[in-house]
């Protein structure tokens, strides 16, 4: 059984952000922040630490609810289309949101029976195999290495095929090896039209995996743009 590709909603880009503003009592996070994701794309968006990139996350996953600015997910408002929105979506956060008790298998086997998908068990076999875990999936996720772990958790987030993706720095404590097996996991989703944005510190995964690239600093966009051409913000 092969897993169907992501589906669009309707045409036009997967993400549409303008004004986008948050503050945490007087600390202003976000400060006007705009850009755009095209289907089937990988955009990351790059700053430091504290630079507002989780917080932008949460706004576009409906976890968190912005002062202003306007936010549209697979044609759907977060505001106002919220359940919409969670329902076009995946999200995978900074660590790895896996039972180590369960093998990986019956990881796979629990979120499809959640999210009451048809066939549940002929479906974690073809994520297994798509990402390299067939000869893992019995065993207990215990006993996985960070990069695997990590790419069953990408996995996990693909049951239901949903059109949109976040990764909230993926590889985020990876070593170079795991942190190799996650981009190819995530360049596998785009090649099969998934949207994808994920958040990242680092220069050379934006760079390798990125269609375009973002720099998030100080609560806004400085550059945006795609590796041969970036348009700079004055802001």
């Amino acid at each position: 059984m092969s897993i169907p590709t992501a589906s669009a909603r309707a045409p036009g880009p997967a993400i549409h952000v303008r004004g986008l503003e948050r503050s945490y009592k007087q600390l202003r996070v976000l400060r006007g922040v705009d850009f755009e994701v095209a289907r089937g794309t990988i955009f990351a968006l790059l700053g430091s630490n504290g630079a507002g990139k989780t917080t932008v996350v949460r706004i576009l996953s409906t976890l968190l609810k912005a002062d202003a600015g306007s936010v549209r997910v697979n044609g759907f408002d977060v505001a106002t289309q919220a359940a919409d929105v969670r329902a076009s979506i995946s999200l995978t956060g900074q660590f790895a949101a896996v039972d180590e008790i369960l093998t990986g298998r019956e990881n796979l086997v629990l979120v499809a029976r959640l999210r009451h998908v048809r066939q549940p068990g002929a479906i974690a076999d073809e994520l297994l195999r798509r990402f390299s875990l067939t000869e893992a999936g019995a065993r207990r996720v215990a006993t996985y290495s960070g990069g695997m772990r990590r790419r069953l958790d990408i996995a996990m987030s693909l049951i239901g095929t949903p059109p949109v993706i976040f990764l909230d720095e993926p590889t985020a404590g990876l070593d170079p090896q795991a942190r190799i097996e996650v981009w190819q996991a995530v360049e596998e989703l785009s090649e099969r039209g998934t949207t994808v944005l994920l958040t990242t510190q680092y220069l050379e995964e934006a760079e390798h995996l990125a269609d375009r690239i973002a720099i998030l600093h100080q609560g806004r966009i400085i550059v945006d743009g795609t590796q041969d051409r970036t348009t700079t913000s004055n802001k």
